[in-house]
């Protein structure tokens, strides 16, 4: 055997036969790939191989660690193929870090029967204590678990510094199955072609794409009249359509020219060539910085970008759109070279932008955003217009945006995804709640941004940067700290994997991630992913991004989107900083009290806002409830309109293919051809309440009320509700006291009673009478009435409740008996209870209303840690199938935290 320069060649001597094998590969720490040891198939043009990914797990024991040169044979399943003893070299074996090693083997060994770990017992404390060994193979997708939890040491155990693995078939975890492929990168040999820029790239096909890949080795790439190869890991693509490439610095001296790029298959040698020959180059040619290489006719798009008319709606930001296809997308374009503009995306300014991509067919969506460096730099955008070169403007699709895209505006969020202009605008998209975790070690923290990317079963996400959280903790990613974000986008379907990582900038760049969960409430599903893995080109395997799959996934409740628009009135001081509430019923139930709010100054003057949340289905809804808590200053709220709009599926009219120019040969296939294009379909469409007000919620307007139920109709009803106060020395209160009357159609909340028909209400043996205006109840149930306990004199004998329903002029009793709380829930009683006889009336009272009860035993107990206890008020509700409590407040504590409660079953 000998060797001439870029091959290995092989004579056998006995045979008379002569073997060669190319390498044209480094074999060096600081060039290529790193690797000293390749795998080399005979005759092969370029050395090709399988990759696996090797995890090493060193224990988190005292003395674990090891300065030994570590070893491992992967075995192939039927024991005959191996991989051979291949070095580890690079890794830093310490105590309780993991080391992250892609082996290059030219066999298909996965799924492996067992490894073999080892180290060559040199160097200072040579014993290594390996806790397992975790090996992927991205081209089957198997990930497969090997313990060892055993000292490899001839002074520990049994001596031995090598140990065959078994795996623990049980840890086994099926992934995303990539191929490996050659990338060959030509840089043209032309003054100054060459470029230090890093290099990405992204490739489409017809069964999908792949992530975005960074072109990185320890050699000086993309030097002038070079040729850098690349082993790059793509999933199955089908027949591959385009190439889309980029640098992404717009410095001096950092332009490229880029001659050709070629990618082949490593196992069937299938090869494709996308030629480029141009500059991608701040100062040459369009001054573009991408390109996208076809396999078919490519074109062009006409972008314009009309900012809003808003105070302070212009941004010097750096602004990137994404436009998304039916056959894929554009990739994220920095919006650079206006047209028509020297000074981009001032207020009111209409900007227009020519992207040059590949056909990505009929546009669905728009990605755009920018990257909220600058002072000032929110932006109020009003919306996009795209058209294909040539096309008519008639023809051009319009994605409406209205909102801010500002840290300090609206949700906060800095980049949207537009839809075509259609009804309920924020109803199509789904919101992705993300909790991740750092991790609780030293030195785990970071300062770079960090970005995810969700993969589901209808497609991705894209990058999204996690830029704004919506728990406000100041500085993110710290140690030991969760941080959540929510981001909205398309829904993807159920969750598979998840790609999360950082753009490694800042003082602290390196990251220790524990883990993500993402909850998605429209799914009903919560994920689970763990990491617990160093991000840090200093440790383990010097990546920054990682690839997750989910060890868990959980049903939660399911949810749908509601969009909320709240018009306040045009007339002095309609405008309100109180907290807004809204609670909306239906045929199926009530949603929570949900907040309305967002980070601008909300419920202004003559404003309209649109809020979107996230609450149980009810159904038809019968009615909403809006109101306010009265805080602040100048509380008061004139509301002119709510609209509550959701999406439901319907029969709607299918849309008619475009006419056949071809003759039809039979009159009765042109009729089943007729009858295929008429009928309907399923799809998804928007429903709209319309709920008109025009009144004020205000303690010293009209009649005093905070609180509004309205429904889509007039369809109002009137109670005239009647309070019997005891005939008994101290029976009246000074208190306030509230209400809520429940139905069959539902309830009407908790109401104020304040203004009576007395001036002095709730003295002994006096009737007060109040009106209540809410939906129509039905027939009633039961009431709740309390009152706060907040004068001196509160205490309150109550005799009954009768309830007037103005709309049949029926009326209802309700009753009550004595146990000690301030807070009653009453059932409505046969008139023959409400006679004054000598029969024991009152016993048998109890019974009625018992039988329609359910008693709760309810204890607290509180914790043992110092200051845990408050002397706070202390509310509960309880919530069953049926209905809920409603809010009931613990002023007494009795027997020792054992409260009571009366529930209407």
């Amino acid at each position: 055997m000998y060797n001439r320069s870029n091959v290995v060649i092989v004579d056998d001597l006995g045979n008379k036969t002569v073997y060669e094998f190319p390498i044209n590969r480094w074999f060096a720490m600081d060039e290529d790939d790193g690797k000293i040891q390749r795998d080399v198939l005979v005759g092969g043009t370029q050395p090709t191989g399988i990759v696996y990914n090797v995890q090493i797990v060193t224990g988190n024991i005292r003395g674990a660690g090891t300065n030994s040169i570590i070893h491992i044979v992967l075995h192939g399943s039927k024991g005959i193929k191996n991989s051979g003893k291949v070095f580890l070299v690079g890794g830093r074996f310490e105590r309780g870090l993991t080391d992250i090693f892609n082996v290059e083997v030219a066999a298909l060994l996965s799924p492996i029967s067992r490894v073999t770990i080892g180290h060559d017992n040199e160097g200072v404390s040579p014993g290594w204590y390996c806790e397992k060994v975790v090996v992927y193979c991205p081209f089957t997708g198997i990930e497969q678990t090997f313990p060892c939890s055993k000292w490899l040491d001839e002074k520990e155990g049994d001596g031995l510094i090598e140990r065959e693995l078994y795996e623990m078939v049980s840890l086994r975890q099926k992934r995303q199955k990539k191929h490996p492929w050659s990338l060959w990168i030509w840089t043209s040999d032309l003054p100054n072609a060459g470029t230090d820029a890093d290099v990405c790239f992204q490739v489409y096909g017809e069964k999908g794409k792949s992530d975005e890949i960074r072109l990185d080795n320890k050699t000086d790439n993309f030097e002038q009249g070079q040729v850098d190869k690349f082993m790059v890991e793509l999933p199955d693509l089908g027949k591959l359509t385009k190439l889309r490439i980029w640098h992404e610095k717009r410095s001096p001296f950092t332009g490229w020219h880029l001659s050709k790029a070629t990618l082949m298959k490593s196992l069937t040698k299938e090869k494709y060539t996308f030629p480029c020959e141009r500059w991608l180059d701040t100062n040459e040619d369009d001054n573009e910085v991408v390109r996208e290489l076809p396999a078919s006719g490519d074109l062009i798009y006409r972008v314009t970008v009309c900012t809003g008319t808003v105070s302070g709606s212009g941004t010097d930001a750096s602004v990137f759109l994404n436009l998304i296809g039916d056959q894929g997308d554009t990739g994220d374009r920095l919006l650079v070279n206006c047209k028509n503009s020297m000074n981009k995306f001032e207020k009111g300014n209409l900007d227009e932008f020519i992207i040059e991509a590949v056909a990505i067919g009929q546009i669905r969506r728009v990605r755009i955003g920018h990257n909220g460096k600058g002072g000032g730099c929110g932006w109020f955008l009003d919306k996009v217009i795209v058209r294909e070169e040539g096309q008519a403007e008639a023809q051009a699709v319009e994605f409406p945006c209205n909102r801010w895209l500002d840290r300090n505006e609206d949700d906060g969020q800095i980049v949207r995804e537009l839809v075509p202009f259609s009804d309920g605008q924020r109803l199509y998209n789904i919101d992705f709640h993300i909790a991740v975790k750092t991790g609780n070690i030293s030195g785990g923290s970071s300062d770079s941004n960090v970005f995810v990317k969700l993969y589901g079963e209808k497609g991705d996400t894209g990058k999204m940067m996690l830029v704004v959280s919506a728990n406000n903790l100041g500085n993110y990613f710290e140690v030991g700290r969760i941080d959540i974000f929510k981001v909205e986008t398309l829904d993807i379907g159920q969750i598979n994997r998840l790609l999360i990582g950082h753009t490694n900038e800042g003082m602290r760049a390196g990251w220790f991630l524990d883990s993500v969960q993402i909850m998605v409430p429209v799914q009903g599903k919560q994920y689970m992913f763990p990491s617990d893995r160093w991000l840090c080109e200093d440790e383990a395997d010097g990546k920054t991004e990682v690839e997750i799959y989910p060890s868990e996934i959980l049903d939660v409740e399911q949810l749908i989107n509601y969009e909320i628009t709240v018009v306040t009135g045009d007339m002095m001081f309609a405008g309100t900083n109180a907290r807004v509430f809204i609670q909306i019923y239906g045929d199926k139930g009530k949603t929570e009290v949900v907040t309305l709010k967002s980070r601008s100054n909300n419920f202004e003057r003559n404003t309209t806002e649109i809020f979107k949340i996230e609450a149980k289905d009810v159904g038809k809804v019968f009615k909403i409830r809006i109101g306010h808590d009265g805080s602040g200053i100048g509380s008061g709220w004139f509301l002119e309109a709510v609209d509550v709009k959701h999406l439901i599926m319907a029969l709607v009219p299918k849309e008619k293919k475009k006419e056949d120019k071809k003759k039809k040969k039979k009159k009765k296939k042109d009729e089943e051809d007729e009858d295929e294009e008429g009928g309907e379909e399923m799809q998804e469409v928007v429903l709209t309440y319309h709920f008109p007000c025009s009144r004020w919620l205000a303690g010293g307007e009209e009649d005093g009320e905070l609180v509004v139920e309205l429904q889509p109709e007039d369809s109002e009803d009137t109670y005239e509700v009647c309070i019997f106060t005891g005939d008994m020395l101290g029976a009246g209160t000074d208190a306030n006291v509230f209400i809520n009357i429940y139905g069959e159609n539902g309830d009407t909340g908790e109401r104020f009673l304040k203004n009576s028909d007395n001036i002095n209400k709730f003295e002994r043996g006096q009737e007060d009478v109040f009106i209540v205006t809410a939906i129509d109840l039905g027939p009633l149930k039961k009431l709740r009435i309390r009152h706060d306990n907040t004068h001196a004199h509160s205490s309150w004998y109550l005799d009954r409740v009768e309830i007037v329903d103005m709309k049949d002029d029926t009326t209802s009793s309700l009753l009550d008996e004595d146990d000690g709380q301030i807070a009653r829930e009453l059932v409505p009683v046969d008139e023959a209870f409400m006679r004054k006889d000598e029969e024991g009336t009152s016993a048998t009272l109890g019974l009625e209303q018992k039988s329609m009860s359910t008693t709760y035993t309810l204890k607290i107990k509180t914790g043992e840690k110092k200051h845990a206890g408050t002397d706070a008020n202390v509310f509960a509700i309880l919530f069953g199938e049926n209905d809920d409590t409603g809010e009931t407040l613990y002023l007494v504590i009795i027997m020792a935290l054992l409260w009571q409660l009366i529930v209407i079953g």
